[in-house]
């Protein structure tokens, strides 16, 4: 029968050493659906995010401790900005003994918008991502915990309508919701709301989740008043992207569900 001081010695088999001499970039766990706390503006919004947590393994390592990555996780009991995000990889990098790594959290939220016209509020649901990423640079001292970088990213439904089909048409014009996809290095602090913005102004027009007639008039007329491309809608978001001193490398990405093709129309710009 095993006594209580033999169950306390259990060989750590992760942590022997390997003679292969090869280093791992990336390793921990994917696709960990776990509670989330998400901080926008002044509010705390409760979400469920899929996480995928890793670090790099030295080459003389056998393994890393899978189940650390968890204990981070459930370790996770104050709300989520960029700072905090920073903090928290601080701490995940510490607990698997690590100097570089990346956590990456894809979650919904919901932002209440109100009507254009009516001004009835409802919730309309975006795709928020948050990446932190510790990665040591070329002539970085060995063992120092390498300095971290912030990207946080949104899918935004709107609403797009076609120029050259209105030019063309003796009445209406072909239009479909449309996403557009931004990720942003951060360099100062911006919020989710923000994020969303740059998207939803630069559109033909943004959507709302509960519109009266009244609404949907305006909705339609604003869009045929001020047709996009998809080269359009991208060019337009990539250019407020570029006034913000707080945003680094971005990437945008819009991709319109053709109301006339079984296909889709996209476009990306990069910096």
């Amino acid at each position: 029968m095993t006594n209580l001081k033999d169950a306390l010695h259990i060989p750590d088999t992760q942590s022997a050493r390997d003679e292969r001499h090869l280093a791992i970039q990336r390793v921990g766990v994917k696709s960990v659906r776990y509670p989330l706390q998400l901080r926008i503006g002044n509010t705390v919004s409760p979400t469920v995010a899929v996480w995928s947590l890793d670090v790099a393994l030295p080459a003389e390592q056998k393994g890393t401790h899978m189940s650390r990555f968890v204990a981070w996780l459930d370790g996770l009991d104050k709300p989520l900005d960029a700072p905090a995000l920073r903090a928290e990889m601080a701490l995940m990098l510490d607990k698997l003994h690590a100097t570089e790594g990346v956590i990456d959290a894809q979650f919904p939220f919901f932002l209440r918008k109100r009507a254009p016209v009516t001004g009835v509020q409802s919730l309309l649901e975006y795709q928020g991502r948050w990446i932190a990423e510790a990665r040591a640079g070329k002539g970085s001292p060995a063992g120092a915990v390498a300095p971290v970088t912030i990207w946080a990213e949104v899918v935004v439904p709107v609403k797009s309508l076609c120029p050259c089909s209105k030019e063309i048409s003796d009445y209406g014009a072909h239009n479909q919701r449309s996403h557009v996809t931004i990720r942003v290095e951060l360099l100062g602090d911006i919020g989710w709301q923000e994020l969303v913005r740059f998207a939803e102004d630069s559109a033909s027009s943004e959507i709302w989740p509960m519109l009266k007639r009244a609404d949907e008039k305006w909705v339609t007329e604003r869009a045929y008043e001020n047709p996009k491309f998809v080269e359009d809608l991208v060019r337009d978001v990539a250019l407020r992207l570029n006034t913000d001193a707080r945003i680094g490398r971005y990437s945008v990405d819009v991709e319109n569900f053709e109301s006339i093709h079984n296909h889709s129309a996209f476009a990306r710009i990069e910096r």
